[in-house]
């Protein structure tokens, strides 16, 4: 099957690409957002080729995969007038929690009966008003990146994108009261100055962008994974955390509550109780590696590749019937 998608979430397309399939990325001059191309920092195999939007146009689709609103028009345009869910299979992807007057967010492709809405969580799908479009849940697969825990540093390892502009969303206002319970090293895009916006002391905070292959590394020499993200769908290096066998301190929010079982770390809506459990994970490093270990069964008996790919092939076939 020829599957057409657009590079819009990096960990999340490595997943699915894993697939059976050919899977067509387009790529412009520029590579702007409409068009990234393949992934030049996520392992993505010779099955997903970069294509063009003028080649589109002659190329046979079997089925595409959307992921943003405005994808609908995009692919209809670059198709040739081909329309998705009409001309062409489609499936979309819901990767986000809804923002706003959240009990009454409408999504953008409710009362649709020519595709099927997949959402990432059932917490998303909870909360998104879809009207009449069929939906389903398709939890998150991980390509194992193996039980790598060291936590040989005592420190806290945090992944997020954009700190400092997403704020309250990602739980940044907590950091300084956090990091008195454990240093923090913070992953992610656009990390840069959080510890000066903070008003903390670079030993108590660091902020770093890494590649996939050296964030993985870097987070396993930490002695725990702090999740202090209060509004998001799941973050996928919380479940990476889990399954490299990190000890998971995290708010009580969104998607967290089935994801991370009893055994498998601290969850709570305080952050006072959050600080208590990073201090212990850090002075009792044999605790962290026990906690860690469980966290990485619970993660691969969830959020295991074959179960996603599997999930995945009949959502497809079903759309394509």
């Amino acid at each position: 099957m020829n599957i057409l998608l657009w590079h819009v979430h990096g960990s999340w397309t490595t997943a699915f690409v894993q697939g059976p399939h050919t899977y067509l990325v387009p790529v412009t001059p520029g590579r702007d957002p409409d068009g990234l191309g393949r992934a030049r920092t996520f392992p993505w195999p010779a099955s997903v080729r970069e294509v063009t939007p003028e080649e589109l146009r002659e190329t046979e689709v079997d089925l595409v995969l959307l992921q943003r609103p405005h994808e609908l028009r995009l692919a209809e345009r670059w198709l040739g007038g081909r329309r998705p869910g009409r001309d062409v299979a489609a499936v979309y992807v819901e990767h986000n929690a809804p923002d706003g007057d959240v009990p009454a967010s409408r999504h953008p492709l409710a009362d649709r009966n020519d595709l099927t809405l997949v959402h990432v969580t059932h917490f998303n799908r909870l909360f998104w008003d879809c009207g009449t479009t069929r939906t389903e849940v398709i939890e998150h697969g991980i390509v194992d990146p193996g039980h790598r825990y060291t936590g040989r540093l005592a420190r806290a390892a945090v992944v997020v994108n954009e700190p400092v502009r997403r704020g309250r969303h990602t739980g940044t206002d907590l950091l300084p009261v956090l990091s008195e319970a454990a240093p923090l090293d913070v992953f992610g895009m656009r990390t840069e100055g959080l510890a000066a916006h903070l008003g903390l002391p670079e030993d108590r905070c660091r902020g770093a962008d890494l590649p996939q292959a050296e964030l993985h590394r870097a987070m396993a020499e930490r002695r725990l994974y702090l999740h202090p993200v209060r509004w998001t769908s799941l973050g996928l290096s919380l479940l990476e955390a889990m399954h490299l066998g990190m000890p998971v301190v995290a708010l009580a929010t969104t998607e967290v509550v089935e994801a991370v079982p009893r055994g498998a770390g601290t969850l709570s809506t305080r952050p006072d109780v959050l600080a208590r459990a990073a201090r212990h994970y850090l002075h009792e490093p044999e605790a962290a590696a026990e906690t860690g270990a469980r966290a990485r069964q619970a993660a691969l008996g969830r959020y295991g590749l074959k179960r996603f790919l599997d999930d995945w092939e009949r959502v497809m076939t079903e759309a394509r019937s």
